[in-house]
């Protein structure tokens, strides 16, 4: 079983960045190549526990960290939620820590701060990988709560929000089991702190993408170095139909569709922990041997065939072996 919502944050801390209280972990050797994990909304850091032990075995040395609003960091009522703030929490949270050069995983929400961080400073991002999320606004449906809490009626909305409403709202878009014990840590981990009063303002990265969304399509698709899509194809937000664009606009990248029954939907690490720990330990793998911070990398990156089948989907990789270093 993965560490539940109070063994996570007791194994953290909380830092003042950026003027707020934010809650992050660090694990793994301190020598081990950086990886930072970005998380997703409503939820939290919490919610790439089921993967860090296969993260951390391997070598990585991991960071993770709940966005302002998010999780045990500070959650400011009436505060203006901007993904640009969260990009530069996360820069002076690198700062704080020394980390220069790393890897990126990012899902949900936290796409749109990896792709604000890849505007900014692509170099400093040795590799990146994405689960489900909003990388094309047109192609982002939000649920029907989602679309609700964004509305003018959303801030009323958000105080009458209960554990059960939360469950059968993140059942609609799983598309495999996930025990209700799961299910609670990711309530309480938007709940804490008085978190509900916040989930309205935080709604305004839907406005954001918009905004921006010019920059972060050209951030993504000219970055120049490895780049992996673990995707969901259930997620009826950013599942299956966002596959076909990805595939268009960035062949070179390495996919890993979890399609196989039953098939995965917007969480794929909380659903299908075993198979993204999987694919993304052996991305992480082959990059080492071909990049290293610092050197210059070519318009797209090199691909191993067996990583690599534009043609089709990729099936998700056998569990790795934790004898294996990371990069």
């Amino acid at each position: 079983m993965p560490l539940s919502l109070e063994q996570w944050i007791a194994g953290g801390e909380r830092t003042r960045i950026a003027g707020h209280e934010i809650f992050h972990r660090q694990d793994g050797p301190a020598d081990g190549r950086p990886v930072t994990l970005l998380h997703g909304f409503p939820t939290s850091s919490h919610d790439w526990a089921p993967i860090l032990p296969a993260l951390t075995a391997s070598g990585c040395r991991v960071t993770t960290v709940d966005l302002l609003g998010f999780g045990a960091s500070a959650k400011p009522a009436g505060h203006d939620y901007r993904i640009t703030e969260q990009a530069t929490i996360v820069e002076e949270l690198w700062r704080h820590l020394g980390i220069g050069p790393t890897a990126l995983v990012a899902h949900d929400y936290g796409v749109s701060v990896a792709q604000e961080l890849l505007h900014r400073n692509a170099s400093r991002i040795g590799v990146a990988a994405f689960l489900n999320g909003g990388l094309y606004p047109d192609l982002h449906r939000p649920t029907r709560t989602q679309r609700l809490l964004h509305s003018p009626l959303g801030a009323v909305f958000q105080h009458l929000a209960t554990a059960s409403m939360f469950r059968k709202s993140l059942r609609e878009i799983l598309g495999r089991a996930v025990d209700d014990e799961q299910l609670d840590d990711m309530w309480r981990a938007m709940t804490m702190g008085r978190g509900l009063r916040v989930q309205h303002r935080l709604l305004y990265y839907i406005d954001e993408r918009r905004q921006h969304a010019d920059r972060w399509r050209s951030a993504l698709e000219q970055y120049p170095s490895p780049l992996q899509f673990i995707w969901g194809p259930a997620d009826p937000v950013s599942g299956g139909h966002v596959l076909p664009r990805l595939r268009e606009r960035l062949p070179h990248a390495q996919f890993t569709v979890l399609d196989e029954p039953p098939i995965t939907g917007h969480y794929p690490q909380v659903e299908n922990p075993a198979a993204v720990a999987a694919a993304l330990t052996a991305f992480l793998k082959y990059t080492r041997h071909r990049f290293t911070a610092g050197e210059p990398r070519p318009p797209h990156p090199e691909r191993s065939p067996a990583l690599s089948r534009p043609a089709e989907p990729a099936r998700a990789p056998a569990a790795p072996d934790p004898r294996t270093p990371c990069p």
